[in-house]
């Protein structure tokens, strides 16, 4: 496992070092569980799979749709 150095706010720190007594667990664990959080929630996923399925409740076929649209201009 590789080492971080991380600037964190005394206040911030006091709040971890109080949870950590709750939980029985190290300050140092508690950020590794905190950032493994935020990478989960945040983690990037493929444009594809953002798309995918867009147009399965509507009626008209994609093309259709572009080709209407396209007459507009």
């Amino acid at each position: 496992m590789r080492r971080a150095l991380v600037g964190i706010p005394e206040n911030e720190l006091k709040a971890l070092d109080a949870l950590s007594e709750i939980q029985h667990v190290s300050r140092a664990e508690l950020i590794r569980r905190a950032v493994s959080l935020y990478l989960e929630k945040f983690k990037p996923t493929d444009s594809t799979d953002v798309a995918f399925g867009l147009w399965e409740d509507r009626k008209m076929d994609g093309l259709a749709y572009q080709t209407r649209l396209r007459e507009e201009w």
